[in-house]
Order: C-alpha cells, then structure tokens, then sequence
C-alpha cells in the first residue's frame, strides 16, 4: 500500500472520530451552534411574550410579516440608490419611507418593534427580518423560515414607488419584483403570505378584514377563494386597490384578483391550491431570497435554529367555502385543469375582522 493510500486511511479515520463541534450556552440552559445567535432565544422569549401575545398569530404576526417584505423590497439591481433592501432602513427613516403610500399602516408595527431591537442591541434589519420569522411560525402550518443574523445599521432611506401596490398593473408588480431580482413564480409564493393577512387602510370603515376565510392559518385557502367570483364589496363603497370580493366581510385585493387570473402567473397559483407542501416550500424559499436582498450570505451567521417549529394546520386540504360551488371558480391556467376540492356544507358564511389586540 503506498503512503499516499496510508495518509488517506488515517485522514479519514481522525474525520470519522472528530468531536462534534462545540455549541455555546445560552440562556436558561439552551444552546446554539454559534454563541452570535445566543442573543437571539432572549429576543425570541421578549417577542412571543409580548409583541406577540404569548405566541399568538394576531394582528401584530400580520404587520410583522408584511414589515419584513416593506424594508427588504427596497432594492434594485438597476439603481443602487433605490434602497439597501434588507437592512432596517423602514425603522430607521420610520418618518420618510412610512409616509410612503404604499407604506401606510407600518408606523404601528415600526414602533412597537423599535424600542424592542435597541433593548437588545441587534440591529433593526436583524429584528425586521427575525420578527417576521418567528411571528410566522406561531400560525398553523406556517413555514420555518431561515434566518440570518449579522446586518449592520449602516444604512440609507430607500426611495419611494420600490413597493408594489394593489392598483398597479401585473406587467408593473412583475416588472419591479422583476428588478429587485424575483421571477414571477416568486412572486407568487410570497403572495401566501396573504393567508395571514387583513387590511387596515384601503378601506379605513372595515378595519381589520382579512384576505380569506382561515386567516390565523397560514394555508392554501387565500389562493382557492381570490378564485372565486366576486359578487359584493365588504364595506359599502369601492376604494382604490379593492376588487368585488366573493364572501361577506372579506376583502380582496385587486392585484391579487389579477395575478391570479393573468396567464404569466395563473399556473403557479393553482398549483398551490391543492399542494399545501409545495406552497409552504417555495415560500420559504422565496422568503430566504427576500430576507438578504443587499446582503451577501456568507457575511451573515446562520440562527435559523431559534426560529421555533410551527405547529401543524388543522387541514392541509383548502376547499370552497360553503354557500360556493365549483362553478364560483373561475380557473385561468389553460394547460392544467382545477383541482378537485371538498365544498364545505352550510350556509355562506361571512369573515369576521381580525380583533386589534
């Protein structure tokens, strides 16, 4: 045998009997793989403590998630002065970048998480993007989504029109998704994000009305029923960005209406109908791109073990609400046709608001 072969033998022995690597100790008696993320189980009992309710999916799990999409979208592969994408900037310039109108409502959220990142000393792109993880994860079946700690708060405002709004145009959403470096198919992933999601600000007089009708589980629910056809409006008047809605109460957004319904996209929407798994992958992944977006990975640690585990939905199936039919869908993906779905029996029913907590 030559020495080569020897040396290579040996080598692979001391790989096979290596100790494991160190974890650090942490706080009540927890440990991490990097003692960076230590800091990250204390935030993680403030948060869910109070910021959260005690772990609830509540309003303050909605405004948290939709804060992590407002701050990291503020980017462009074209014009580095957009923004610096995930870096906190929406917390930092809270009085430029929240009196955008595509902005509106964030001033709540942007406060409450403030005084929480300086207590802790973490940086507000840091706390941005894990508050929108862990707060996502108390929904069921919600996602775990990675999360990478290391951002500095070197930072500028980003500029305004970087976010997508209801009244803009497929080919507009698209193409400044499109910019910021998201392929369509993206773009609709991170749009199961509005299973747990209500308005506030397209139409004050309905405070709270959510996007569908499970709105504490994150599921595939929101993408059967922008399906179906819209036969009323929630309040009693049209407002800009709000489509006719197909049950009482909730509210439809126009842009997801179109999406839904445009060929570019309309596939990959369905195909989350009856796919719970898939929608909860590409999720996550579409999130773990957002999440770094002005950052390089390899500069950043990796905490994603802080982020607690979801628990499971209480159903993995959507299906059409009672009081609709097969008929109330109108598919658009010419080269699959519709899932076959449970109709829930009963009456139509009518969404309650989300309560404010």
């Amino acid at each position: 045998m030559s020495f080569k072969s020897i040396f290579a033998i040996v080598s692979l022995a001391l790989l096979a009997t290596a100790a494991p690597p160190k974890k650090a100790t942490c706080s009540n008696g927890r440990t991490a793989s990097n003692a960076v993320c230590c800091k990250w189980f204390d935030v993680l009992d403030d948060i869910q403590e109070g910021l959260f309710d005690g772990g609830e999916c509540g309003e303050e799990v909605h405004e948290s998630l939709r804060l992590t999409f407002h701050d990291a979208i503020g980017f462009s592969k074209t014009n580095p002065k957009a923004g610096g994408g995930a870096d906190g900037s929406i917390i930092h310039f809270s009085d430029i970048e929240t009196n955008y109108h595509a902005n509106l409502g964030t001033d709540d959220i942007v406060e409450l998480q403030r005084p929480i990142a300086i207590k802790h000393n973490v940086s507000f792109g840091d706390f941005i993007q894990f508050a929108g993880a862990v707060g996502v994860s108390n929904c069921g079946g919600g996602p775990r989504l990675q999360f990478l700690a290391g951002r500095s708060n070197n930072t500028f405002p980003a500029q305004d029109l970087t976010v997508p709004e209801p009244t803009d145009s497929v080919t507009k959403i698209l193409g400044r998704m499109g910019d910021a470096g998201f392929s369509s198919n993206e773009v609709v992933a991170l749009l199961a994000s509005h299973s747990v999601a209500a308005q506030d600000h397209i139409d004050p007089a309905i405070h709270g009305s959510p996007f569908d009708s499970t709105f504490s589980e994150f599921d595939a629910q929101v993408f059967v029923e922008v399906l179906l056809k819209g036969t009323a409006l929630p309040g009693n008047t049209s407002n800009p960005g709000e489509a006719l809605s197909p049950l009482p109460g909730e509210m439809r957004l126009q842009s997801d209406a179109l999406i839904a319904r445009d060929p570019r996209t309309a596939c990959e929407w369905q195909s989350f109908v009856d796919n719970h798994a898939s929608m909860v992958s590409k999720f996550e992944a579409a999130m773990a791109k957002m999440a770094i977006l002005g950052h390089n990975a390899h500069d950043l640690v990796d905490c994603s073990e802080v982020i607690p585990v979801p628990s499971k939905a209480k159903s993995n199936f959507a299906a059409i609400p009672a009081g609709k039919t097969l008929a109330d869908i109108e598919a658009s993906c010419k080269t699959k046709p519709f899932p076959k779905l449970a109709v829930l029996p009963g009456p139509e029913i009518s969404v309650a608001p989300v309560p404010p907590s």
